[in-house]
């Protein structure tokens, strides 16, 4: 039963939180503005709620301090985690508030989202640090030890899935279900390696996602954001590292890393050549462009993100 606390108290919350939200924003009309340019099919989702992430983030803070309070587990692995998880969601959320307040599609600057993330990417690699934690990459059961660059790598792998996930929220539900998925693996390698703590702030994101989802699915009544996006993706690099399985999360995650690949293959090859690979990126829309519905794209999605999810725990187990 101590599983199912944490799973359910994400859940209940998000689902009362995220009616509230909703009903908020449209009183304010406070909505997502769309990029027309080559989307033009997702003109009528113009004026939609955003910054849905403050619902499940909120309800993911309160689950498991009250967790970790419950079962005296509130240590330092739960409050790092939930530091980067708030950190990152503020930084989404300063982004939202620029584009719904200024009815524009483009919210910071390049350099000052990722100095951000770099800034708080460097809190959790110090705390890691003076933790105890191994300075080292798991590769294949062996460790990779790389002293002080494993810094390094922290900050490039909690700015690279924040960015990632960012990247595959572009479509009802994509992000939130495969982020769910990729969550419940984490969980199911945390319980394995006793650290319940873990366990529990991951089953309380799963939760909060699957009650999110019922309002996220097509047609969306309310977008996740950038709140809820860069949260997420941040979130999933540091569980990955606290479990030390850091490389399973390009296979756990392999959809994330495949809609920012294509992102960064059609943008070296036109730089190079003048000509686009897809049709368009990240890699849904060209699905979208080729007749694929959001349902069609958002299923088979979630079907190969569950199969590299049960694979990836099923190796590391």
């Amino acid at each position: 039963m101590k599983w199912l606390l944490p799973l359910l108290g994400g859940f209940i919350l998000t689902l009362c939180i995220t009616p509230f939200l909703i009903s908020y924003f449209r009183a304010h009309k406070e909505g997502q503005v769309i990029w027309t340019q080559g989307l033009s099919w997702h003109k009528s989702k113009g004026g939609t709620p955003t910054m849905g992430g403050l619902g499940f983030i909120t309800a993911t803070l309160i689950t498991g301090i009250a967790y970790g309070v419950m079962f005296h587990d509130l240590n330092a692995n739960l409050m790092i985690l939930l530091f980067v998880f708030l950190f990152f969601g503020l930084i989404g959320m300063w982004d939202d508030s620029i584009k719904v307040f200024n009815h524009q599609n483009d919210g910071f600057k390049a350099w000052q989202k990722f100095a951000l993330q770099i800034f708080g990417s460097l809190i959790f690699a110090l705390v890691y640090w003076a933790n105890g934690f191994p300075m080292a990459i798991n590769v294949f059961g062996s460790d990779l030890h790389l002293g002080f660059l494993y810094i390094l790598f922290i900050i490039f792998w909690l700015t690279g899935f924040s960015n990632a996930v960012n990247l595959t929220d572009g479509l009802d539900g994509l992000a939130s279900g495969l982020s769910a998925i990729s969550f419940a693996a984490y969980a199911v390698v945390a319980y394995s390696q006793s650290q319940y703590e873990v366990m529990a702030f991951c089953l309380a994101i799963v939760g909060s996602l699957l009650a999110f989802l019922l309002f996220n699915h097509k047609p969306a009544k309310i977008f996740m954001g950038d709140m809820g996006s860069l949260a997420l993706g941040a979130i999933l690099a540091a569980v990955s590292i606290m479990l030390h399985h850091e490389l399973s999360l390009v296979w756990i995650g392999l959809m994330f890393v495949v809609e920012t690949l294509s992102v960064m293959i059609q943008v070296s090859y036109y730089r190079l050549t003048g000509k686009r690979i897809f049709k368009m990126t990240p890699i849904h829309h060209s699905f979208e462009m080729s007749g694929w519905s959001e349902w069609k794209i958002d299923i088979v999605f979630w079907l190969i993100g569950l199969f590299t999810s049960i694979t990836g725990v099923y190796v590391m187990l």
